[in-house]
């Protein structure tokens, strides 16, 4: 499926992001738990698929630095609410950021803790690519165990290309690392710049044309989920032109 997250419409709501799902032709929705209460209610989020007839294909856990109070503070229980979420709407997939570095508790058990909340939900938790943090010329780790997945022995992983952009990695070499753990794709773009663009596929240079040409060749059977940053003027623009962008370069 082409899904839509739904904080590509930021900062309107869960529901209107539902709305311009629907109205574009995308084939399903991945939910940010964030800030906006109605992101955070199953029973909404299931009235929201059922009324568009839009399947929710993830659920993106609220581990953001924005999003660091919703669902309290405790990391694990945000991953365990996320899962109970995703099982009701009928999502298969729970994305996860790894942990910030002042998380040192969280990050010492997270390789296994993720294999145990997969091993006891059935659901894929699907561990994203972040980035080293810029500025002025240096860099800092700040995600353990670190900002590549391919570094550990997950069972299934999501590439950002935004965030690859700011790290200056090669997307289709990240995908060949991470071989067949690679179940899910935050299709997006960026220049390298240190800020995280979420660029519309094609106005970057992270040849997201190719990367789609890639996972096409390679048997990709994961979810590809637009994930830009869009001004509401040219919103509807916007999200039609990244559509038909991942559908024409993934069937190539």
């Amino acid at each position: 499926m082409i899904a839509l997250s739904t904080v590509s419409t930021y900062p309107e709501s869960t529901a209107q992001g539902f709305a311009y799902a629907a109205e574009v032709g995308y084939d399903g929705v991945e939910v940010m738990v964030g800030i906006d209460a109605l992101s955070q209610q199953t029973h909404a989020i299931k009235q929201l698929s059922e009324h568009h007839g839009l399947p929710v294909v993830a659920i993106h856990a609220p581990t953001l630095l924005f999003t660091q109070q919703v669902w309290g503070f405790e990391p694990w229980g945000k991953l365990e609410r996320s899962a109970e979420m995703a099982v009701e709407v009928g999502a298969g997939v729970v994305v996860v950021h790894p942990p910030f570095r002042w998380q040192r508790e969280y990050a010492a058990g997270f390789v296994e803790g993720i294999a145990t909340l997969e091993r006891s939900t059935g659901l894929r938790f699907a561990v994203e690519n972040m980035y080293p943090w810029r500025a002025a010329k240096r860099s800092t780790q700040m995600y353990l165990p670190h900002w590549d997945p391919s570094t550990e022995p997950y069972a299934n992983t999501t590439i950002d290309l935004s965030h690859a952009a700011i790290a200056g990695d090669d997307v289709i070499e990240m995908a060949k690392r991470l071989g067949p753990s690679l179940r899910h794709i935050h299709l997006t773009d960026g220049t390298g710049s240190a800020k995280d663009e979420h660029l519309v596929p094609g106005r970057g240079h992270m040849g997201a044309d190719k990367f789609l040409h890639y996972l096409a060749s390679s048997g990709f059977e994961g979810d590809i989920v637009l994930e830009i940053s869009t001004r509401k003027a040219g919103r509807l623009a916007d999200l039609r032109e990244s559509l038909e962008f991942a559908r024409e370069h993934f069937r190539a």
